[in-house]
């Protein structure tokens, strides 16, 4: 039904599925505080180009399997995703006052309860999964498999890993090594575990999933330091953040150490990697992969 789509129309009709889905994902009839609610549906519905839950959805594509039992674990990695996000907006973290060209979840509902809203959406983002099991009969021992990744993949050894060691950096990176490890952990796993999820969900072979593995590891990475250069040289109405908010933080990036040229050239090296990994474990429609790898690490926003 896709197929003839271009990328960019193909993300515009999986972000709407996905918007859709988030709006009646935290249930009316829970009595949360209704601030508590607000505050973590103002971020979870902020915009944002879903990126993660794409790739969950198009992983599932990618091996012939159902998109409509996917879409609670979409909604999950968002989840997981916007907590970090306004976590890390906190002014004892980046203290950004912007993202998505709107107004940081602590500038409206305070520190307090952002950090709140922070940890309902980590904590939601379990349940959220386990859906998928509930109402579409996802074997448990999927679900089993993708809660291990998660919690491994945004956990201490993931994305909280790499959040810890950016702050800690913060006192002064002198090695290209501490940045990559900084971005291989705090953006590349929660990407990794897009994908690995949408390959348990499809019935994907040990081989599918270690490509996965190897190609949301390298995506990810570009991803980061195509992030590295466009805070230099992008366009701040189109990022929807302050440019150059690394530099004024005196935070050490990519093109810090080689320079952008020899940013934009590892940029196209990861990709070339990341989809040749793809193309060597016989998916039976990986299309959509290919091309979302291209366009996550070619975009100017």
């Amino acid at each position: 039904m896709s197929a003839g789509l271009s990328i960019e129309r193909y993300i515009q009709m999986k972000a709407e599925q996905v918007d859709a889905e988030l709006l009646e994902s935290l249930p009316g009839i829970w009595n949360v505080p209704e601030t508590l609610r607000e505050s973590m549906m103002y971020s979870l519905l902020a915009g944002g180009k879903r990126l993660r839950p794409i790739l969950v959805l198009a992983t599932v594509e990618a091996l012939q399997g159902s998109t409509e039992a996917a879409l609670p674990v979409a909604c999950g990695v968002e989840m997981i995703h916007t907590y970090s996000l306004i976590h890390d907006d906190l002014p004892a973290m980046d203290n950004d006052d912007y993202r998505r060209g709107k107004l940081t979840n602590h500038k409206i509902y305070g520190d307090a309860m952002a950090i709140l809203a922070g940890d309902a959406l980590l904590t939601h983002a379990f349940y959220s999964i386990v859906q998928s099991y509930r109402s579409y009969g996802v074997p448990a021992d999927k679900i089993v498999d993708i809660v291990e990744d998660l919690a491994k993949l945004a956990g201490a050894p993931g994305m909280v890993g790499g959040q810890a060691a950016d702050m800690q950096g913060e006192q002064g990176i002198t090695k290209l090594e501490e940045l990559e490890y900084i971005h291989l952990h705090k953006t590349s796993d929660l990407i990794v575990f897009s994908l690995k999820a949408g390959g348990h969900l499809a019935g994907a072979t040990a081989k599918q999933l270690q490509a996965l593995e190897k190609f949301g590891t390298n995506i990810g990475l570009a991803f980061q330091i195509q992030d590295d250069i466009l805070d230099l040289i992008g366009e701040e109405d189109k990022i929807g953040k302050p440019v150059k908010s690394d530099e004024k933080q005196q935070k050490v990036t990519y093109p810090y150490f080689v320079g952008i040229e020899a940013s934009r050239d590892k940029v196209n090296e990861l990709t070339e990697q990341g989809k040749q990994a793809i193309a060597a474990a016989h998916f039976p429609n990986p299309d959509r992969l290919l091309e979302l790898a291209d366009y996550l690490t070619q975009r100017d926003h």
